[in-house]
């Protein structure tokens, strides 16, 4: 029921930071207008009990272009969404929030690290500090609830940040890949060959 897809709505506009300028009924659903803090565009949620498919994802097209919507975020109620649709979405700007999404704020939870998006300058300096190129970091899946949670995207640079009691505070890179796992890399690159040695490579401890 839309019920808890708008629960999970408001969570992920709470772990994102959106800001909430409208909230509205519609015919099988609700729907919200968030500003996103960072890039300062208009998003539009839609939170719905039918399954998505292109009639649904048209819609969702036609209400972006009327509002003046960058994006489209559907939280997904029913399983089953084809690989056609989703490559649908992705081309028209609208994110599938799937349904196995938690209705709860999971860095709320003690076990569950700090996730945050590098901007562009940080992610440059990154690279710049270890020599490296992008691909060449440890990587993280698309799919992953953080990455969705924190709303990272195919060649994002995640900073992880845990907290030891003996170590102090640990920082990890990943580099966001599709959900196939496969990253835009040339082959048998220093990534591919090395990735169990790039992965502690990568890490800081600071105390």
């Amino acid at each position: 029921m839309t019920e808890i897809e708008e629960r999970k709505a408001r969570i992920l506009m709470e772990m994102r930071g959106y800001r909430e300028m409208r909230r509205s009924e519609m015919k099988d659903g609700v729907e919200f207008l968030v500003k996103a803090p960072r890039q300062e565009e208009t998003i539009l949620i839609w939170c719905v009990s039918e399954r998505v498919g292109v009639e649904l994802l048209r819609r969702m097209t036609r209400e972006m272009n009327t509002v003046s919507s960058a994006r489209g975020i559907i939280i997904v109620h029913g399983e089953g969404v084809t690989h056609a649709t989703k490559d649908l979405a992705r081309e028209n700007g609208i994110e599938l929030i799937p349904k196995d999404f938690p209705s709860f704020n999971i860095f709320k939870h003690k076990l569950v690290p700090l996730h945050e998006i590098l901007t562009e300058k940080e992610k440059e300096e990154i690279l710049k500090k270890y020599h490296v190129k992008v691909y060449q970091l440890p990587r993280i899946a698309s799919s992953d609830p953080a990455v969705i949670a924190i709303g990272g995207k195919p060649g994002d640079v995640i900073r992880i940040v845990r907290d030891s009691p003996t170590a102090g505070e640990h920082v990890f890179y990943r580099y966001v890949v599709d959900e196939t796992g496969k990253a835009a890399q040339p082959k048998n690159s220093y990534a591919e060959i090395h990735q169990t040695e790039a992965t502690s490579y990568f890490e800081e401890t600071e105390g």
